[in-house]
């Protein structure tokens, strides 16, 4: 049957709007509009501080001087942070990409008012590497694509990449907002460099600058490192000249030394936190008879007292950083132990899986409150500001480890066909887009994990962004392929010469 007439005419008003604003570019505008609305008018949006931020504050120039602080935690948002005027002596407490950011920032904010930092000059700079980081995304998904498909890519890019659970990090010092940016990064030029659009060895760059960022930005991402040099191999072969692939190899490379060197530097502090969570949060807490868990890790029974106890307790029945507890109770387990107990107690194992993907689809913590205590909301309030997506993952989203595995058997007998296809055609180009979604699912993956074996279940919400983030990249992704149909054209190239 023909087209009506009205439907060809309004083809061709999308087809001649998209000559003067592409669907990349209209989700970049979008998002950058509902973000600066959210963030920088009022009432202001952020996130209030859970008792981590002085890890990274001081180390780098500030400090609490709001007098009410101590009233502000979990709570309320506060904007304000002063800045040392004076010899800092505090050293680093961890090592983190973020530093290189926060720096930046104070430089910045250093040319309006030299003695208080204002954080929404780190949300400015943030909104602006998102903005840049939405449109290549978006130009990855709708290259090629009809204009007619792209633009509804795109409006469900900004019901995304917009939500004010994800831009509300930007006004924080949490980390996440930037794994959230060097993720869209990394997936974005890798889908670019397999879509053959801009320069690969430009592609390349932003791959590897972001991935440094990203497995550096904090201790829990240091497979992260090490997962992208694995299944970045692929792009060593999509050239043929000898220098780019020597510039690839070096690179991951590079990413696979930024892992190990993560690792390594987790300071000792933060080590017993973690084993001491990893223990009482975990393995006794889901164990029926804690006594004997600790017995087959050569603990004394009597420390079964300490299960589902945690760390930050004022009060407890034992200093947790006594030397007794370290020669009786810490240095009896590490983390290959943990792992090691869970695969020999499967069932064990699928409770604390379950238990984390309960806490794998919220993006917005439940802890930490978005306004300012001057704005009148009570303790610990949430903005609904644009947060349609996040409210619909939260409520929606399948609550076990069971689901998660069916999707990604899903995601990868989609493009599977796609992949096999290059094989037998030799088109190395083709074969990037499934080794760089497995990438990404591997890097959600590590994201549970580390956190259920490192960590038991403290802070499960926060620790699993990294999967949650790359859940919503590959399903945008996997529906995007959809709409233009591309998941159902196997042959090679189709979508990427």
């Amino acid at each position: 049957m023909a087209k009506a007439r009205w439907m060809v005419k309004l083809e061709d008003r999308i087809t001649m709007f998209s000559r003067y604003v592409s669907p990349s570019l209209l989700a970049a505008l979008m998002v950058s509009i509902i973000t600066v609305i959210a963030l920088f008018v009022p009432p202001y949006i952020g996130m209030a501080d859970n008792g981590d931020y002085f890890r990274i504050l001081y180390s780098n120039g500030l400090y609490f001087n709001a007098p009410d602080y101590d009233s502000l935690y979990l709570g309320y948002f506060n904007k304000q942070f002063g800045i040392f005027q004076y010899f800092n002596e505090n050293g680093a407490t961890l090592f983190s990409s973020q530093s290189l950011l926060i720096r930046l920032c104070i430089w910045i904010n250093q040319w309006f008012n030299p003695q208080v930092f204002d954080i929404r000059v780190q949300g400015a700079l943030l909104t602006l590497l998102y903005a840049v980081a939405v449109y290549l995304m978006v130009e990855a998904l709708t290259w090629k694509m009809a204009p007619k498909y792209g633009y509804i890519v795109a409006v469900l890019a900004v019901f995304l990449f917009a939500d004010s659970a994800y831009t509300a990090f930007f006004n924080s010092f949490f980390s996440e907002s930037m794994v959230w940016i060097s993720l869209l990064y990394i997936f974005a030029s890798g889908l670019l460099l397999f879509r053959k659009r801009y320069s690969d060895y430009t592609m390349m760059a932003i791959f590897l600058v972001n991935g440094l960022l990203l497995t550096t930005s904090k201790q829990q991402n240091a497979p992260v490192g090490i997962i992208m040099a694995v299944m970045g191999i692929v792009f060593i072969y999509v050239r043929k000249q000898r220098s780019y692939r020597a510039l690839v190899a070096s690179s991951l490379a590079l990413l696979l030394l930024a892992g190990v060197a993560t690792y390594a530097l987790i300071p000792k502090e933060f080590v017993n936190i973690n084993k001491y969570h990893a223990m009482t949060r975990g393995v006794l807490m889901q164990s029926e008879n804690p006594e004997a868990t600790l017995k087959s890790f050569g603990i004394d029974r009597q420390y079964a007292i300490l299960n589902e106890s945690i760390y930050y307790e004022p009060y407890t029945t034992v200093d947790v950083n006594s030397p007794i507890l370290e020669d009786e109770f810490y240095k009896h387990y590490g983390f290959v132990s943990i792992l090691g107990y869970y695969m020999s107690n499967p069932q064990q194992a699928v409770k604390m899986l379950d238990l984390a993907a309960k806490n794998a689809f919220t993006i917005r913590p439940p802890a930490m409150g978005n306004y300012e205590k001057s704005v009148g909301k009570p303790f610990g309030e949430q903005t609904k500001f644009f947060s349609g997506y996040s409210e619909l993952k939260r409520a929606s989203a399948p609550k076990t480890f069971g689901f998660i595995v069916i999707w990604m058997l899903v995601i990868t007998g989609i493009y599977a066909p796609h992949f096999i296809a290059a094989i037998k055609a030799r088109h190395v180009r083709s074969m990037v887009r499934l080794p760089l979604i497995l990438m990404l699912m591997f890097m959600g993956l590590s994201g549970i994990f580390v956190s259920i074996i490192g960590a038991g279940d403290a802070d499960l919400s926060k620790h699993e962004f990294l999967f949650t983030a790359a859940f919503d990249l590959v399903t945008l992704t996997a529906v995007s392929d959809a709409i233009c149909r591309n998941l159902w054209q196997n042959k090679p190239g189709i979508a990427a010469d």
